[in-house]
């Protein structure tokens, strides 16, 4: 008869898990988006930031393990809650929704350059340890 050791605490592990970073990458950037659209009727240097800052903060307070996430969801974050924003407040005409993605995009497309490699570099880094420690 063989006998388990039970473990009456269990370990806690700091950080987020990829739920964790996916639902405040996804609530902070919307929230972001929303005000800037509301406020000056267009996307523009704060939703960039709030994009670099979602990245950055969800590499840092991510646990192993969640770095793909931390990179995926930022730019996939963005564009959902600018279209949102921009059915809210243009209404459901095509051509001008689709105006006003592209523009929203270019505006954007800055900070979700530097977001998106610092976390795919973030993601392929932590990768290459993985591989290197088997």
């Amino acid at each position: 008869m063989s006998t388990q050791k039970v473990d009456s605490k269990p370990t806690l592990k700091v950080g987020l898990t990829k739920e964790g970073v996916a639902i405040l990458q996804c609530l902070f950037i919307a929230f972001v988006v929303v005000s800037e659209v509301l406020l000056r009727h267009g996307v523009g240097v704060f939703s960039g930031i709030a994009i670099c800052l979602a990245t950055l903060g969800s590499v840092r307070f991510g646990r192993k393990g969640t770095e793909y996430v931390a990179a995926a969801t930022a730019p996939l974050a963005f564009a959902l809650a600018s279209i949102i924003a921009l059915l809210n407040t243009d209404g459901f005409h095509p051509s001008k929704v689709g105006v006003d993605m592209v523009a929203a995009l270019a505006s954007a497309a800055p900070y979700l350059l530097f977001s998106a490699s610092y976390g795919w570099l973030n993601f392929l880094k932590s990768r290459r340890s993985k591989v290197t420690k088997k």
